[in-house]
């Protein structure tokens, strides 16, 4: 893990005056301070060693960025729903310093990316029973709402930051008002579905593999939203996909397993099923605005290279539904303009 490098004097004074008084009294280890991950936003995480082998990991959430409170008020309610997310040991959430229960080195992406069938299958099951256990004893009430507002927002960064941005495209009138008419139709699916509490991240990268199975991890950004949204986040990936046999194997089980739990999926698979993937394409656009937001706003690259996924997700439910048919004129400059710069999907 490499060394920790703080690139803001203070900020580094307020971190060493928070800690000292832990490690005293818990027995951690200061100078064994190492980066353990990072994510999207301008959180990081760290890692400390203290007795007998034991991890502990720091959240740095610079307060002016990041607000810690919703992490630590979802880390309550995920553990008295007796879901495995990390236990707060210490936190301050006014400098945005938390101390986390470490969950383990082995997220649930690097797992599945080296497993066999059979291993791959009991993974992704256990992550089905915790999300079908999520969503019956996380309360949604307490959650903002995933409203229509906030659907078109996130659907707006894509002509904004992947189609005007990241290829330099400007649509006619025409093609806007049929992207207009596209975004109103998702908007309508995810509307008119039953509402839960979402994760809105319940993907293997903020999966942990640990005991019990799975850590959950990510989940400041929790709302009240459509019942299809996470297992259409967990099935197909920013980071790894399946063939669809697969995806409609686990699919069926959530579907079983919900329907079992009294959770409100449609009683009819083939309606669920379409209903995870608009609900996935909502999600797919969205991301690749925000990973092209991130290379070119935020000085993260390495996330453009993930866009050939998301291009293939988003054409393939395009030309199976035939109100979703119109997006594909659209998406269709990107992939020629791709061909031409040698950007390979």
């Amino acid at each position: 893990m490499p060394s920790v490098d703080w690139h803001d004097a203070a900020r580094h004074g307020a971190f060493d005056r928070w800690l000292a008084p832990l490690a005293a009294a818990q027995g951690w280890d200061p100078a064994s301070l190492r980066v353990a991950s990072a994510d999207a936003s301008a959180r990081r995480y760290l890692r400390l060693e203290g007795p007998g082998g034991r991890s502990a990991v720091v959240m740095d959430a610079p307060p002016g960025l990041i607000d810690s409170r919703p992490f630590l008020a979802m880390a309550e309610r995920i553990a008295a729903a007796g879901l495995h997310a990390p236990q707060v040991l210490a936190a301050d959430a006014e400098q945005g310093f938390v101390l986390l229960e470490d969950l383990g080195t082995r997220p649930y992406l690097e797992a599945l990316r080296e497993a066999d069938a059979a291993e791959a299958n009991r993974l992704m099951r256990d992550a089905i029973r915790a999300l079908v256990h999520w969503q019956q004893h996380v309360d949604a009430a307490s959650l903002p709402a995933y409203d229509e507002a906030f659907l078109r927002r996130e659907l707006a960064l894509f002509p904004e930051w992947c189609v005007g941005q990241e290829f330099g495209i400007s649509w006619s009138d025409a093609e806007s008002a049929r992207w207009q008419k596209l975004c109103d139709t998702l908007v309508a699916s995810a509307l008119a579905q039953p509402v839960v509490a979402v994760h809105r991240d319940f993907m293997p990268r903020n999966l942990m593999v640990s005991d019990p199975n799975p850590g959950i991890l990510d989940f400041q950004d929790a709302l009240a939203g459509p019942v299809t949204y996470d297992m259409a986040s967990l099935l197909r990936d920013a980071f790894v996909s399946w063939d669809e046999e697969r995806e409609l194997d686990w699919a069926v089980r959530y579907w079983e397993a919900a329907r079992k739990a009294c959770l409100p999926v449609d009683e009819d698979f083939g309606e669920f099923w379409r209903q995870l993937e608009w609900m996935g394409l909502q999600r797919h656009l969205k991301v690749m605005g925000i990973f092209c937001r991130l290379k070119l706003r935020d000085g993260k690259p390495h996330y453009r290279a993930d866009l050939p996924r998301f291009f293939a997700y988003a054409t393939k439910v395009a030309m199976r539904y035939r109100p979703l048919g119109p997006l594909l004129a659209l998406l269709e400059p990107m992939q020629d303009a791709k061909l031409s710069s040698g950007f390979t999907f």
